[in-house]
C-alpha cells in the first residue's frame, strides 16, 4: 500500500457488459489519498489546490482511454530499436565488467540491443562525470556497441553534488549551476536547499525555472560531447533525498505539518524528499512535488533535442505524472527478486497503460536480492513480452544476465526462444506504438478490453494482451491456469515454456530476428494469419525508419515512406487453411499520396498453413491489402490428352485419371501423382549430379504408337558458374539427335556451393529437378509434376512457375508481354506464316524469363530444335512437349531481369554490333516496278529534308525472282547505287535461299550442285534433290497474277534447291555467288535473308510425295500449329529430307528444321564482312537463340492495322527478352514493318506508327505488292514535316543508341528495355507493353489507338524530364494523361542520366560530321553519369567514354579525345 514513484489521480470504470465505462481524471498534483468502499463509492482527499474534474465516456474501455490521451497527450513512439532486449546493472565496477557481460552475451548470440551504466560509471556519483580509472574508455563504448547494431544508455540523477571533483577540481556543473540560480531553495527564496543523495551533499534543480533548463540543456549537451549514448535513463526525481526534507530539517508550519497528512510512507510529508515550503518556480514545493519528475522531463525533452536533433532517441523516467508519456517511458522501479513481484509487474503494466506510457516494464528478474533459476527463467520467459523489456539488478547481488547461467542452461536457451520470438514479432509491437501515438490505444492491455462481455475476464491480471491479438499466460507460480473461450483449462508449461496464443482474426506483421533490431531489420517481413471463425482476419504494419524524429507525421499525412532496407513480405504462416494458398500477396495501400499502391507478392513455399479452415480475402484496415487464393485442386492437373477428341476409354488406355470438371479448359483426363520416373541411382559431387531414371511400369505407355518409351534415362546436372546451371536428360543408350548449335559456358564448373545462387534438389518419385533460389528459398523450378514423358518421338516434361509472370517462348504473336496462363499453348516450328494470335511463324525459341514473386528474375532455355509446343495452366505451371532430340536445359539466376538478359547473351553469344548507318532511317517496299521508282523515292526524299540513310530492293530487282540475277527493269540500278553511296545513303538487296533448278544456265545453281550443296533425299530413298517451289519463275512464261496463288504455283513457278547450309563447302559456295554479284553486278553495304524457315510454296517436295517414313511428316502427336492438323511438311521441305552437319554427322530436316534460319545466317554474315570489308548489317526471317551475334530481325509479314502498333512492342521486348532483344535470340537489331506490309495503311495509322518507329532500333518502312505507297513522302505536307521531326529526334539521340548497341554487343545489356527491367521493385511495371525504354534513360509512351489525343502512361518512380520542353514533370510512380495530338510523341529522360547526342543530317553520313552534345538530366541528389562509345560506325577500332556529373563539375574518363559541343543541363 505504499506511494511509490509517480502520481496519477485517474481510474477507469466498466459499467456492464456490453463494455461502456467512463473515466475520471482529478487534475490535482498536491498530496492526496482516495479510499475505495463497498457501495462502491471513492472518496478523494486532497490537501491543496482545486477540485478539478475530467470525466470521459467510452463505448468500450479503449475508448475511455483514447479519450483521456486525447487531453494530456498521446504516447511518444520510441526508436525502433528500444524495443530489443536490454541489459543493465548497479555497479558493474568496471567497464571491463561491462564488456565481459557485453561479450558473453553477444556470444551465446542472445538477441540484445541495449547496454546500460548505473551511476557507478560517474566520478564519485557526479553527474556529467565518468570515472576515469575504472571506466578510463566510456568514451569509446558506444562506438564499441555500435559495430554490433548495439546501442548505450546511461543514467542521470537530477542531485548535483556540491563538493569538488578527484584532486580538489572544481565541478563545473554544480558551479555554472550555482551562477545561474539553477537551485530549488529554502523559503526564503535565495538559499539553495541542501539536502543527500547518492554523491553525498547536494542541491537539488529546480526544473520549472528557465534558468535551470537553460543549464540543464547546456550541460548534458558537453557531457554528450565527451561520452556518446544513445538514450538517458534519468532516476531519482520523485525528488529522492536521504535528508528528511534538507540538511537543517523542516520548519514546524502548516506546510511541512499541514493539518492533514494522507496515508504516505512513514505520514511524514518530507520523508525522503524535501521540505514542502521550499521554493520553486512554479510555487512552494508543497504544491509540485508531484510534478518534479513531470518538469525534469519537460527539461530533458529539451536536451535531448538540442543533443539528438532528427533522431528520436528515448528517455526513461522513474517519477511521473499525467502527459509524462508524450516524452518519456517508466519503468516499474526497485523490485525485489520475489514471486509476488513478479505478479505484481502485470497490473502495474496494465495501470501504466491507462495512464499513457505504454513504454513500460518491471526489472527483469528483480532489482533487489539473488533471483533463483526458477524465478529468473520465468521472469526472462514474460519479461520477453514487456514492451520495455529489461533486466536490471542492483549492487551486490549476483549477476543475472541470461549469459551468466552458462550457455547450455534452460534458462538461456528459454530466454533465446522467447526474445527470438519477440523480436520476430516486433513489427507488430511497432505497429502497436504507432497506434498508440496516433490514436491513443493500449500496447500491453487487459483482457477485458477485448472481452468485456465476458465477466471473468474482468478480474484476470496474470495474464496480458500485445493489442488485440496476441494473448501471453506467463508461469507466475505453479500450476498456472489460464481463461480461453470461458472455459478455464489447464496448460502444460515445462521449464522452459509459457503460453501464447493468437487470436482468430489477426494479422501480425513479422520479420526474420537476428541478435539486433540493427540486423534484423534488414531481413524480409512476413506475415502471421490467423482466421477467425468466420474465416477472417484483419491486421495493419506501420513502418519507417525507426529512428526518425517527426518520421510519424510524415507517415501519417502523406503515408509516402519507402523502407531503405528493401522492405519486402517473404513468409506468411496462414493458420486455418486446408490447402496451400495458391499465392500471397501484401499491397501497401496509398492514401492519396499519388505514389500508386505496391504490392509484394509471397513465393509460394514461404508460405505456411495447417488444416483448419478456408479463406479467400481479406482487408487489414486501411493500410495493407492482404489477399491470398486457395489453389483450387482442378488446376493440380497435367493434361494426359492433350490431343483433340480426348474420351474415357483413351484417357484409361494411358493410364490416367478421368473426371470432368466444371471449370473451363481445366484437363478432364489427368495424370496419377506417381505417374513418370523413379531414381534408381544418384551420385553427386561437387560439381553436379549424375542420376539414372526408370519409367514407372505400374502404368501403361504414353499410348502413341510409333513412338515407344525409354524406360531408363541417365540426368546430368552441372553447376555451370554461380548464376548458371544445366539440366540434361537423354538415353544413355542410344545415339539421339543433339542440337548442334554452340553455346558459351565456362571452362570449369562452380565447385563452390556458397558461390552458387542456388541449390538443386531431386525428388524420387515422381522423379524431378528442383531448383532454389538460395538467398530467398523461391522454387524457381520444380519438375516432380506427374507426366514426365520420354519416348522416341514425343518428350514431356512439366515444371510449377515460381509465379504467374513469366515471358517469352516464341516466335508467335501474343496479345500480351506476360503470358497469359489459363491453358494456353503455344507452338514452335518455324513457319512463313505472317504474325496472327496462337500462329507459329518464323523462327523458334525456347526460352522464357520468370519473374519471381520477390522481383528476382531468372531465365530458362530448352536446347531442343525440334517442333514443340508449351502449355501454360493456372496451378502456375508450364508443360513443354517436343518431338524429339533429347532435353537439355539451361537455367541463369540473375536475379535482376537486366542480368537474366546478360547472363543468357553469355550463354548463346552477345549480339552483334551493327554499323552505324544502320540505325538511321531505312525505305523498302515489295512491287517498286523499275530502278526509276526507287530513284524518284530518293529525289523525294532528299527533297523533303526527312533523314534517311538506307534503301533496299526486294525480290523485284530480280530478273523471275532468281538470286543473283538482275532483272532488266532495273538495268539502271547498281549506277544508281553507286550514286547514292557517293552521297552518303546506303543500299541493301535480299536474297533467298531457294535456287531455281530449272534454267538453261544458272551459275548459282551449276557450281552449287557441282559443290553438293543441296538437300537431297537419304542414299537409301533416293539420291535426287529434295525439291520445292519458292518465288522463282519457269523461263519465258507470262505469269497471270488474276490466277488463284496454287494455280499461279503449279504453272509458273520453277523448281528450286535448298542449301543445306550446315556443311562447309555450301558455305563456300554462297560466298562466291555473294562475292561475284558484289563485284561484277552491282555493289551493296549489308544483306537482307528471308524465306529461310525454310519457306516452299509447296507442300514437302514437288508432287507431295514425301519419302521414307510417313511418321516424320504425321508425327504420333502434333504440336500447336497455324492448324494442329496440319502436316509437319506444310509449306515446307519434307522431314525425311537430309542434312549433315559441318561434322560430317547425317540428320534429319525433322530434327533441324527450326534451326535452318540459324544455319543461313553466319555464312551470311562472313560473306558479307569479307566481301564488302565492312561491318554492314545482316537482316534475317528466321531466327534461333544464338542467331544475334550475325544478324538482326524484322518481326515478318504484319498487317496494316491499329492492334500491330502494340504488339510490335511486344514483339520488340521478346526479341530483347525471347527473341528480339537478346534474352533468345540474343538480337537487339529488331523492327516491325512500319505502317505495316500486308493491306492498305491509314493516314493517322500510319502516322502514328512512324512516330513509334522512329523509335525502333531497326527502323524500316516496308510494304507489300499491289498496296499504295506508305514512305514519309507519298502522303501530304504534314505528314512529311511530322516524319521529319521525329526522324530528326532519332538521329539526335543516335549517339546514345549507338553506345547502347555497343554495351549490348559487349556486356549484353539490353537496348530496347521493358520498364521491368529498370524497376523491377515497382509490380505495376511488371504487365506494362504499350511503353518502353532505350536503355535505361529514355522513356517512350506513343499513341497506339484511332483517335486517340492524349496517352494514360506510367511515370515510374524516379525523377523525369520532358524531352520537348527539359522541365520535371514532377510526378512519379502513377498514371499521367499525357497530351499527345498528332504531331507529338511523348519522350522522357530519367534524372541521373547522361545522354550523348549530335545534330542530325538527312543522313548518319553527315550528322556524324557534326559536334557532339550531352544532355545532363540531374537525379534529385543533384547527379548524373552515362557512357558514350565512338568508332568509324563500321569498322573494328573504337573508343569509349564515361561521363559522370557531380557537384557542380563534369567529368569524363575516355580513350581519346571527343569534341563535345554543348552541353544541355536538365
Amino acid at each position: 500500500m505504499h506511494n511509490l514513484y509517480g502520481h496519477y489521480p485517474f481510474f477507469l470504470c466498466l459499467e456492464e457488459e456490453s463494455g461502456k465505462s467512463f473515466g475520471v481524471f482529478l487534475m490535482n498534483s498536491n498530496a492526496m489519498e482516495v479510499i475505495l468502499q463497498p457501495a462502491p463509492a471513492v472518496t478523494y482527499r486532497t490537501i491543496g489546490g482545486v477540485l478539478d474534474f475530467y470525466i470521459f465516456f467510452g463505448d468500450t474501455p479503449e475508448q475511455v482511454v483514447q479519450e483521456f490521451l486525447e487531453l494530456t497527450g498521446r504516447p511518444v513512439i520510441p526508436p525502433y530499436w528500444s524495443l530489443g532486449f536490454q541489459l543493465s546493472r548497479w555497479d558493474y565496477g568496471s567497464l571491463s565488467e561491462v564488456k565481459k557481460t557485453v561479450e558473453r552475451n553477444r556470444a551465446v548470440g542472445i538477441p540484445y540491443d541495449v547496454q546500460y551504466t548505473d551511476i557507478d560509471y560517474m566520478e564519485d556519483k557526479k553527474d556529467f562525470t565518468y570515472d576515469k580509472v575504472k571506466f578510463s574508455e566510456l568514451p569509446q563504448f558506444a562506438d564499441y556497441l555500435h559495430e554490433k547494431g548495439q546501442k548505450y544508455i546511461l543514467i542521470l540523477d537530477p542531485a548535483i553534488a556540491t563538493s569538488k571533483r578527484v584532486g580538489n577540481t572544481a565541478y563545473d556543473s554544480y558551479d555554472r549551476g550555482t551562477e545561474k540560480n539553477a537551485w530549488v531553495t529554502e523559503s526564503d527564496g535565495k538559499t539553495p536547499l541542501i539536502g543527500e543523495v547518492w554523491p553525498g551533499e547536494t542541491v537539488f534543480p529546480d526544473y520549472t525555472s528557465q534558468n535551470c533548463i537553460d543549464w540543464w540543456v547546456e550541460e548534458y549537451e558537453l557531457f554528450y560531447k565527451e561520452v556518446k549514448h544513445d538514450a538517458l535513463w534519468i532516476d531519482m526525481n520523485e525528488v529522492a533525498n536521504f535528508k528528511k526534507g534538507s540538511n537543517k530539517g523542516c520548519a514546524d508550519n502548516n506546510l511541512n505539518y499541514p493539518p492533514y497528512t494522507p496515508r504516505i510512507l512513514d505520514e511524514v510529508m518530507y520523508s525522503k524528499t524535501l521540505c514542502m515550503d521550499a521554493k520553486q518556480a512554479w510555487g512552494n514545493h508543497y504544491d509540485v512535488h508531484s510534478l518534479y519528475g513531470y518538469s525534469m522531463v519537460l527539461a530533458t525533452e529539451k536536451a535531448l533535442q538540442r543533443v539528438f536533433g532528427e533522431n528520436r532517441t528515448m528517455m526513461l523516467t522513474r517519477s511521473s505524472f499525467p502527459g509524462v508519456g508524450k516524452y518519456s517511458g517508466h519503468w516499474l522501479g526497485d523490485n525485489a527478486a520475489n514471486w509476488n513481484d513478479i505478479k505484481w509487474a502485470i497490473p502495474g503494466m496494465l495501470e501504466f497503460g491507462l495512464f499513457g506510457i505504454p513504454y513500460i516494464g518491471a526489472d527483469i528478474c528483480g532489482f533487489f536480492d539473488d533471483s533463483s533459476e526458477e524465478l529468473c527463467r520465468r521472469w526472462m520467459q514474460v519479461g520477453a513480452f514487456y514492451p520495455f523489456s529489461r533486466n536490471h539488478n542492483a549492487q551486490g547481488y549476483k549477476p543475472q544476465d541470461p549469459a551468466a547461467y552458462g550457455p547450455d542452461s534452460t534458462l538461456l536457451k528459454s530466454s533465446k526462444h522467447y526474445l527470438m520470438i519477440r523480436y520476430t514479432l516486433l513489427p507488430y509491437l511497432y505497429t502497436l506504438f504507432y497506434k498508440a501515438h496516433t490514436t491513443g490505444e493500449t500496447v500491453v492491455r487487459p483482457l477485458l478490453h477485448e472481452f468485456y462481455s465476458d465477466s471473468a475476464t474482468w478480474a484476470v491480471d496474470r495474464q496480458f494482451l500485445w493489442g488485440k491479438h496476441l494473448l501471453i499466460t506467463p508461469v507466475l507460480d505453479p500450476m498456472e491456469r489460464m481463461a480461453d473461450r470461458k472455459t478455464h483449462i489447464n496448460m502444460y508449461l515445462p521449464a522452459d515454456k509459457l503460453g501464447l496464443h493468437i487470436r482468430g482474426g489477426a494479422i501480425l506483421p513479422t520479420q526474420t530476428p537476428d541478435v539486433t533490431t540493427t540486423y534484423s531489420r534488414r531481413h524480409p517481413m512476413g506475415l502471421i494469419v490467423a482466421l477467425d471463425d468466420n474465416n477472417q482476419a484483419a491486421g495493419e504494419l506501420f513502418w519507417d525508419d525507426g529512428d526518425s524524429r517527426g518520421i510519424v507525421i510524415k507517415h501519417v499525412t502523406h503515408a509516402g515512406y519507402k523502407e531503405p532496407n528493401n522492405l519486402k513480405f517473404e513468409n506468411i504462416t496462414i493458420l486455418g487453411v486446408p490447402h496451400p494458398p495458391k499465392s500471397v500477396s501484401v499491397t501497401h495501400v496509398s492514401k492519396g499520396s499519388g505514389t500508386g499502391n505496391s504490392t509484394t507478392t509471397v513465393p509460394n513455399n514461404n508460405i505456411e498453413y495447417n488444416q483448419a479452415k478456408e479463406v479467400n480475402k481479406h482487408k487489414s484496415s486501411n493500410t495493407y491489402l492482404v489477399e491470398w487464393e486457395l489453389m483450387v485442386e482442378d488446376y493440380q492437373r497435367f493434361d494426359c490428352y492433350p490431343e483433340e477428341h480426348a474420351d474415357e476409354a483413351k484417357c484409361k488406355a494411358r493410364g490416367c485419371i478421368w473426371k470432368p470438371s466444371s471449370i473451363e479448359r481445366v484437363p478432364w483426363c489427368f495424370y496419377p501423382q506417381d505417374y513418370g520416373y523413379t531414381v534408381k541411382t544418384a551420385e553427386e559431387t561437387d560439381s553436379g549430379m549424375t542420376v539414372d531414371i526408370t519409367r514407372n511400369k505400374k502404368y501403361r505407355s504414353s499410348g502413341r504408337p510409333g513412338s515407344p518409351d525409354i524406360d531408363t534415362l541417365r540426368v546430368e546436372i552441372r553447376y555451370h558458374s554461380s548464376d548458371m546451371l544445366q539440366f540434361k536428360i537423354w538415353d544413355p543408350a542410344t545415339d539421339r539427335y543433339e542440337v548442334p548449335v554452340p553455346l558459351s559456358v565456362p571452362a570449369a564448373p562452380e565447385t563452390d556451393e556458397n558461390k552458387r545462387l542456388y541449390k538443386v534438389l531431386i525428388t524420387n518419385n515422381p522423379f524431378g529437378i528442383q531448383v532454389i533460389r538460395k538467398n530467398t528459398g523461391t522454387k524457381i523450378w520444380d519438375s516432380s509434376m506427374p507426366g514426365f514423358t520420354f519416348s522416341d518421338m514425343f518428350i514431356q516434361v512439366s515444371t510449377q512457375l515460381s509465379s504467374e509472370f513469366v515471358y517469352g517462348f516464341g516466335e508467335t504473336e501474343h496479345p500480351t508481354y506476360k503470358h497469359d496462363l489459363n491453358y494456353h499453348t503455344w507452338g514452335m516450328f518455324s513457319k512463313d506464316q505472317p504474325p496472327g494470335y496462337k500462329m507459329n511463324c518464323y523462327g523458334v525459341h525456347p526460352f522464357y524469363m520468370g519473374l519471381e514473386n520477390t522481383a528476382d528474375a531468372h531465365g530458362v532455355l530448352l536446347l531442343n530444335s525440334n517442333a514443340m509446343d508449351v502449355t501454360f495452366q493456372p496451378t502456375p505451371a508450364v508443360t513443354y512437349r517436343t518431338l524429339g532430340g533429347i532435353l537439355d536445359f539451361y537455367m541463369v539466376l540473375g536475379p535482376t531481369p537486366e542480368m537474366v538478359v546478360q547472363e543468357y547473351t553469355t550463354l548463346i553469344g552477345r549480339p552483334v554490333l551493327p554499323a552505324y548507318w544502320s540505325l538511321g532511317f531505312q525505305l523498302c517496299r515489295y512491287g517498286y516496278a523499275n530502278d526509276k521508282e526507287i530513284e524518284d523515292l530518293y529525289r523525294d526524299m532528299r527533297a523533303a529534308g526527312i533523314p534517311y540513310d538506307v534503301q533496299y530492293a526486294d525480290i523485284d530487282y530480280m530478273e523471275r525472282q532468281l538470286d543473283f540475277v538482275l532483272n532488266p527493269e532495273f538495268k539502271n540500278l547498281p549506277h544508281l547505287v553507286d550514286r547514292m553511296r557517293e552521297e552518303g545513303m546506303r543500299f541493301i538487296f535480299i536474297l533467298d535461299p531457294a535456287i531455281s533448278g530449272n534454267e538453261t544456265h544458272y551459275p548459282a545453281f551449276v557450281r552449287g550442285k557441282e559443290a553438293d550443296v543441296f538437300i537431297k533425299w537419304p542414299k537409301h530413298l533416293s539420291d535426287e534433290i529434295v525439291w520445292g517451289k519458292v518465288w522463282p519463275d519457269y523461263p519465258n512464261v507470262t505469269v497471270d497474277e488474276s490466277l488463284d496463288w496454287d494455280t499461279q504455283v503449279e504453272l509458273y513457278r520453277a523448281y528450286t534447291a535448298f542449301p543445306d547450309f550446315f556443311r562447309a563447302t555450301t558455305a563456300t559456295w554462297w560466298h562466291q555467288e555473294i562475292q561475284d554479284f558484289y563485284e561484277n553486278t552491282m555493289k551493296f553495304d549489308g544483306l537482307w535473308i528471308d524465306m529461310n524457315e525454310p519457306a516452299s510454296f509447296v507442300h514437302g517436295t514437288v508432287g507431295g510425295k514425301c519419302l521414307g517414313d510417313q511418321l516424320l511428316e504425321n508425327p504420333p502427336y502434333m504440336p500447336r500449329k497455324t492448324k494442329k492438323t496440319i502436316l509437319l511438311f506444310i509449306k515446307t521441305l519434307c522431314m525425311n529430307s537430309e542434312q549433315i552437319l559441318s561434322d560430317g554427322k547425317k540428320v534429319r530436316h525433322y530434327d533441324v528444321h527450326n534451326i535452318y534460319g540459324w544455319s543461313h545466317t553466319k555464312p551470311t554474315y562472313d560473306a558479307l564482312l569479307n566481301v564488302t570489308g565492312k561491318r554492314g548489317i545482316v537482316v534475317t526471317r528466321s531466327t534461333y537463340p544464338s542467331s544475334g551475334k550475325w544478324a538482326g530481325h524484322w518481326l515478318g509479314d504484319n498487317f496494316a492495322s491499329w492492334d500491330q502498333l502494340y504488339k510490335s512492342i511486344i514483339g520488340i521486348y521478346k526479341h530483347t527478352l525471347n527473341m528480339f532483344f537478346g534474352i533468345t535470340l540474343g538480337s537487339h537489331f529488331t523492327g516491325a514493318d512500319i505502317c505495316g506490309f500486308f493491306n492498305t495503311a491509314e493516314y493517322e495509322m500510319c502516322l502514328r506508327w512512324m512516330q513509334l518507329g522512329a523509335f525502333y532500333p531497326y527502323s524500316r518502312n516496308h510494304n507489300g505488292k499491289g498496296n499504295p505507297r506508305q514512305d514519309p513522302v507519298s502522303w501530304n505536307s504534314t505528314f512529311t514535316e511530322v516524319s521529319r521531326d521525329v526522324l530528326n529526334i532519332r538521329y539526335t539521340l543516335l549517339p546514345y543508341l549507338y553506345t547502347l548497341m555497343f554495351e549490348s554487343h559487349t556486356k549484353g545489356n539490353t537496348v530496347i528495355r521493358p520498364l521491368l527491367h529498370e524497376f523491377v521493385n515497382d509490380k505495376a511495371t511488371w504487365d506494362i507493353y504499350k511503353q518502353f525504354l532505350w536503355g535505361p534513360a529514355l522513356l517512350i509512351s506513343p499513341a497506339l489507338d484511332k483517335g486517340a489525343r492524349h496517352v494514360d502512361g506510367y511515370i515510374p518512380n524516379a525523377r523525369w524530364y520532358d524531352f520537348h520542353t527539359a522541365k520535371d514533370i514532377g510526378v512519379r510512380g502513377q498514371m499521367v494523361n499525357m497530351p499527345t495530338p498528332m504531331d507529338h510523341i511523348n519522350l522522357h529522360i530519367r534524372g541521373g542520366y547522361i545522354l550523348p547526342w549530335q545534330k542530325p543530317e538527312n543522313t548518319t553520313h553527315y550528322s556524324r560530321r557534326n559536334p557532339l552534345g550531352l544532355i545532363v538530366a540531374l537525379s534529385d541528389s543533384g547527379t548524373a553519369q552515362g557512357s558514350f562509345f565512338w568508332d568509324d560506325g563500321e569498322g573494328i577500332d573504337y573508343f569509349h567514354m564515361q561521363f559522370c556529373r557531380s557537384h557542380e563539375c563534369l567529368y569524363s574518363n575516355m580513350l581519346h579525345n571527343a569534341n563535345v559541343h554543348e552541353l544541355i543541363f536538365l
